[in-house]
């Protein structure tokens, strides 16, 4: 693989609580997923996290998620298709109008957390994810975990899908992602995140808790905006991928 998409997780400040440094992290990658307001994020907080993009040229996704922002949006809610449907098009829709207003544009929708891996098992909640980015724009690309029901039913709904794996988790041998209630399930050493990634870009190969290799390929690689040192892990990797010949560019 020659050219791989970095994206990062900003706009999860809310009111006078800040997390992460957003436009370091900005800068450091090629796409950003910007929350909506649901799981993280208010109206300041996204407006200036697309005004950051649109200065840096940063590619800007809607981060959708859960309305659980107590929880952050990494809790599993069951939710009626149609309800879920709405609130994927509102927070899109919020979003869409701030980049407007800040000089840029939403370019594709990854959901977050907790939705994120629902949609990877559950094919109700995974249709009305993409029903909600259909009725908004059939352009819109979903970002989504590689072989996921959510990846199946969007290819068949013709809607294009963005597979993706993450520099800062550990993976299960089938392919998901550790639970973050286990205690290794965050990657935080520098040099086994740049490894990690290498093999991934490189070789389309990631090394599963139990020691499996497993094949994965990917169009983009996230690095969690809220895991500690989240800047120098986004700047790392991303030197690591150009010394290693892999351009650093968004999917879009």
């Amino acid at each position: 693989m020659t050219t791989i998409d970095l994206n990062a997780d900003v706009g999860e400040s809310f009111g006078r609580w800040s997390l992460g440094d957003d436009a370091a992290m900005i800068s450091a990658v090629s796409s950003v997923n910007v929350a909506c307001g649901f799981h993280a994020g208010d109206a300041g907080t996204m407006y200036a996290a697309c005004l950051s993009a649109a200065r840096a040229g940063t590619a800007v996704g809607a981060h959708p998620g859960y309305r659980d922002l107590s929880g952050f949006g990494r809790r599993a809610l069951d939710m009626e298709p149609e309800l879920l449907t709405g609130e994927v098009i509102y927070q899109i829709g919020a979003l869409q109008s701030l980049a407007l207003a800040a000089g840029t544009r939403v370019s594709y929708v990854k959901p977050h957390g907790a939705l994120y891996n629902t949609i990877a098992h559950d094919p109700r909640q995974a249709q009305a994810v993409i029903n909600a980015v259909l009725a908004v724009s059939p352009d819109l690309p979903l970002v989504v975990l590689p072989g996921s029901v959510v990846e199946k039913l969007a290819g068949g709904a013709g809607l294009r899908t963005v597979a993706e794996a993450f520099a800062d988790r550990a993976y299960n041998a089938d392919g998901t992602l550790l639970s973050r209630t286990r205690p290794d399930a965050v990657l935080e050493d520098l040099g086994e995140i740049t490894d990690h990634v290498l093999r991934l870009a490189v070789d389309g190969k990631i090394q599963a808790v139990d020691g499996t290799v497993i094949d994965v390929v990917a169009e983009s690689i996230c690095v969690h905006g809220d895991t500690p040192g989240a800047v120098a892990m986004g700047q790392a990797v991303r030197t690591a991928l150009e010394e290693h010949g892999v351009t650093v560019a968004s999917f879009i």
